[in-house]
């Protein structure tokens, strides 16, 4: 899926601003076209997603020392952005437990480009996963009783938090997309008859695809489209203590051929629909499903999670159907984990380079927020945390390890960017991965994973820079569109 582009590079040498960076702080005096941008974190966290000191581009040696060569005339995937999920217990925390000055600085620090780290996707649990106050879908009906007109289906439940919190988002950032996903469809509609455990009723897939018709609806409605959907949560995991339902991939596939794509193209729903959203351990499941013609004609793409197997997986599927999406929409940290830059070398390595190198064009952490006691939780990960921490008793907010993993990506990479190509992939320990903006702007993420300094040396066109990383440190470097030139 490379795409060749000419003409991106051509042009005069111009000042770099903040527009031309993605939109944000810089010393504008001392930009142009041959000064970097760079941003820093070490893993002692003496810099946290710290401005430094601009490097400047030289005249290439030509002599093959650059161990990172930038070509932004091969293209690969085009990039949504990166985020975390906005669960219901994110939403309550940050709706009822902080003053609206809190709240409002909270929201420009994740979502605004130049004040905060810009988050440009995020994930919608539709109804509640394990990260709800309580147990809900949007038609439950009492046991042994159906609703299959939808005559009770109702939001109200995501009015009280969850759809306010979002409509801020989209006001900060208006370029934020946002996915749906359920846990569990409506328990009347389960083998179970409860949205703990069971799975989907072959007479219910008809009212489920009009299910998810009515959601969309009902958020649009509310001024919150959806970018994608994904038919199931995890469909190869069944908890007995919270929602969740198990899907096979043959069930995913019926599903999406007879009804859910179908029930969009008769209502005219342009919301993608991606399939899968489990581990990186089960690429056969994905693959199957795409392989069924009648299905496949319906799908955006696959998402994938982080807690088993390997991001190379994401390749695999990629490369058997190279014209579907990939995203990356869940892992999160957690009490088990708690060196800083352990945690940020995990992030680097495996999402920010290894998911984005893979393909994925959306790559998530799991909760936006989560309080001192790792909750609200109604079961599941009882330690797990969010990119950042309310405390319910004060409202103060702890930023944590995925505020800066993250926002070495989500602060620079611009909806609408292009992964570009940046070999090697890996030398001498410094990972790394580039992007170009829609402005023309580069932005080269990269990662120390050696345990002493090494020297970065990358170059672009005919120029070229050089920069000391320290051991374990992160850094974003943004050239100007008109670099190397």
């Amino acid at each position: 899926m490379k795409r060749a582009v000419s003409g991106l590079l051509a042009g005069a040498l111009l000042v770099l601003t903040a527009a031309c960076s993605g939109g944000n702080a810089g010393d504008s005096a001392k930009s142009g076209a041959d000064q970097v941008q760079v941003w820093l974190t070490t893993a002692d966290k003496s810099k946290l997603l710290s401005q430094e000191e601009n490097v400047k581009l030289t005249a290439s040696k030509g002599s093959g020392e650059e161990d990172i060569v930038l070509d932004a005339n091969t293209q690969y995937q085009q990039m949504d952005g990166f985020g975390a999920s906005m669960t219901d217990s994110s939403a309550y925390l940050i709706g009822s437990k902080l003053s609206e000055e809190q709240r409002m600085t909270l929201m420009n620090k994740l979502f605004d480009h130049e004040q905060g780290i810009g988050i440009s996707y995020m994930r919608i649990p539709l109804g509640a996963s394990d990260f709800a106050r309580t147990q809900y879908s949007y038609d439950e009906m009492p046991a042994g009783e159906t609703d299959e007109s939808l005559g009770k289906f109702s939001i109200d439940h995501d009015k009280e938090f969850l759809i306010p919190t979002l409509k801020q988002a989209l006001a900060v950032n208006p370029d934020l997309k946002l996915m749906g996903s359920p846990w569990s469809a409506p328990g009347w509609m389960k083998t179970s008859d409860s949205m703990i455990g069971g799975s989907l009723k072959q007479e219910a897939y008809g009212p489920y695809a009009d299910y998810f018709t009515k959601t969309i609806q009902a958020f649009e409605a509310e001024g919150v489209p959806f970018d994608a959907i994904t038919p199931q949560n995890e469909p190869h995991y069944v908890p007995d203590n919270y929602p969740g339902m198990r899907m096979e991939p043959y069930e995913q596939a019926e599903f999406i051929k007879n009804n859910l794509g179908p029930a969009f193209e008769k209502n005219g729903i342009k919301t993608k629909i991606v399939i899968w959203d489990h581990n990186w351990d089960e690429p056969y499941y994905p693959i199957t499903v795409l392989n069924d013609l009648d299905a496949r004609k319906y799908i955006d793409g696959t998402a994938f999670h982080g807690y088993a197997g390997e991001v190379g997986s994401q390749s695999q599927v990629h490369d058997l159907h190279p014209d579907k999406n990939l995203y990356f929409t869940e892992s999160t940290g957690g009490a088990w984990a708690t060196e800083f830059g352990g945690n940020l070398k995990w992030d680097m390595h495996n999402l920010i380079i290894g998911a984005t190198r893979n393909w994925a064009k959306v790559v998530l952490k799991w909760n936006m927020a989560l309080d001192e006691n790792y909750g609200p939780t109604i079961g599941g990960c009882q330690d797990c945390t969010g990119v950042v921490t309310i405390n319910q008793q004060t409202g103060d907010v702890t930023y944590n390890t995925e505020y800066y993993s993250f926002g070495h990506a989500s602060k620079f990479v611009r909806s609408g960017a292009y992964r570009i190509e940046s070999g090697p992939s890996d030398s001498e320990g410094i990972e790394q991965v580039a992007f170009q903006n829609p402005d023309g702007s580069i932005v080269l993420v990269a990662m120390n994973s050696a345990a002493e300094e090494r020297e970065l040396r990358a170059s672009l066109g005919e120029k070229s820079f050089s920069y000391k990383l320290p051991a374990g440190a992160a850094a974003t470097f943004v050239l100007s569109a008109h670099a190397g030139e």
